[in-house]
């Protein structure tokens, strides 16, 4: 087993130990298996994007579905829980929201600062602790979203952890959030409703709540995108940069594309590909139909294994072209595209152009996270071998 596959998947057993060998297990059963007691998996990209882009009979507003998890913290009426005219009506309105020159200017106003700060410290040879760097980033970065500005690092590390509390909380297997774990999830969002509607209220068209109120939501709908917004967008980006930069690293493929800018955008793919931000998307049967050979009725639970679908594809092979079908499945399809990919993705070129500046890079040591939701490091120190070292010692990574 290379080094990269081997830590790729020491990241998915450290997060989810019986999960995961499940989740794996299931492509060697065919592209779509009955499963009594968890529903239907669906392994193959065909098929996938076949139930992605099915409106008719496959929700994510029924039972089993991903509605089922987060309506009882965010409300009937956020994009995450919606379907049909309601869910296209407040898309269409939301369409214009991260334009790709607005999400440009948001990343260099915001995270120009902390940029700074990282490549100067890989700069003097320090040795950095890039999961600590990326929660500093990308608390900033939804600090800014949200509606707050001019945050320190304190601030910026503080509302990435209250994300950071709901979502790990969720497990793959995990249907409804209850008890304590609701309530905590219930509280960290109500503080970011209040701050995200107080920027609404401002109306300051430079922020996104601003924007919003000018694309006619209301505040209560602003509201739940915000929340939405902080769920989903945050944990995405700050789990990716560790794994890309380490995924580069173990393949041998850094220095290439350090040198390439050509090959930026291609190596995020891949290396999303090989990640898969959203390892499972839920669905629920809303009418009776079939999914390759098997029939599935109203209330079945149909789990889309993203990373099964993506892995079928081979190991990570920066020159091998990703086929149409999946193209970015990972963040979804058809009316129900993650709305913030374009903001997600300016961060991470942002963040990546910075750190790939200073290579060649090494990974000096690294720790799995346990027990999150999305697998990442708990631990990545990388060094900058374009420097003299001025401190922390330079172990082989692990």
């Amino acid at each position: 087993m290379s080094t990269a596959r081997r830590h790729e998947r020491g990241l998915h057993l450290a997060a989810h130990p019986f999960a995961y060998p499940l989740m794996r297990g299931l492509a060697r059963l065919g592209p779509v298996v009955r499963v009594p007691g968890l529903g239907v998996a669906v392994n193959d990209p065909h098929l996938a994007r076949a139930v992605l882009l099915d409106g008719e009979h496959f929700r994510k507003d029924g039972p089993g579905s991903s509605g089922d998890l987060w309506t009882p913290i965010l409300g009937p009426s956020v994009l995450l829980n919606m379907e049909g005219e309601p869910h296209r009506e407040l898309r269409r309105r939301l369409a214009s929201l991260f334009t790709p020159d607005y999400t440009r200017r948001l990343c260099a106003q915001v995270l120009a600062e902390p940029l700074h700060d990282l490549s100067m410290r890989l700069a003097r040879g320090e040795t950095v602790d890039l999961v600590d760097r990326m929660r500093i980033l990308t608390g900033a970065a939804i600090c800014s979203v949200i509606g707050l500005r001019d945050v320190d690092e304190h601030r910026a590390r503080e509302l990435f952890e209250d994300g950071e509390r709901i979502v790990s909380s969720v497990k793959l297997t995990t249907r409804q959030l209850t008890g304590r774990r609701l309530r905590t999830a219930r509280e960290v969002l109500d503080r970011i409703g209040e701050i995200a509607a107080t920027a609404y209220r401002a109306g300051d068209e430079t922020t996104v709540m601003g924007r919003m109120r000018r694309l006619g939501l209301s505040e209560p709908e602003a509201r739940g995108a915000a929340a939405a917004f902080f769920l989903t967008g945050t944990e995405t980006v700050a789990t990716f940069l560790p794994r890309f930069i380490a995924l580069l690293h173990d393949t041998g493929t850094l220095a290439r594309v350090a040198a390439d800018p050509a090959l930026l955008d291609p190596a995020i793919d891949e290396t999303m590909r090989i990640t898969t931000p959203t390892p499972v998307m839920l669905r629920s049967v809303a009418a009776p139909t079939a999914i390759g050979p098997v029939a599935v009725h109203p209330g079945d639970r149909i789990l889309i294994v993203t990373h099964n679908c993506a892995r079928a594809h081979g190991p990570f092979d920066l020159d091998l072209p990703h086929p149409p079908v999946l193209h970015r499945l990972w963040f979804g399809a058809g009316p129900h595209f993650c709305l913030g990919y374009p903001l997600a993705m300016a961060e991470i070129r942002t963040i990546a152009q910075t750190l790939l500046a200073a290579a060649p890079l090494q990974v000096v040591r690294r720790r799995y996270a346990r027990g999150v939701l999305i697998p990442t490091y708990r631990t990545l120190e990388i060094v900058s071998d374009l420097a003299v070292p001025t401190g922390g010692s330079r172990l082989p990574g692990r």
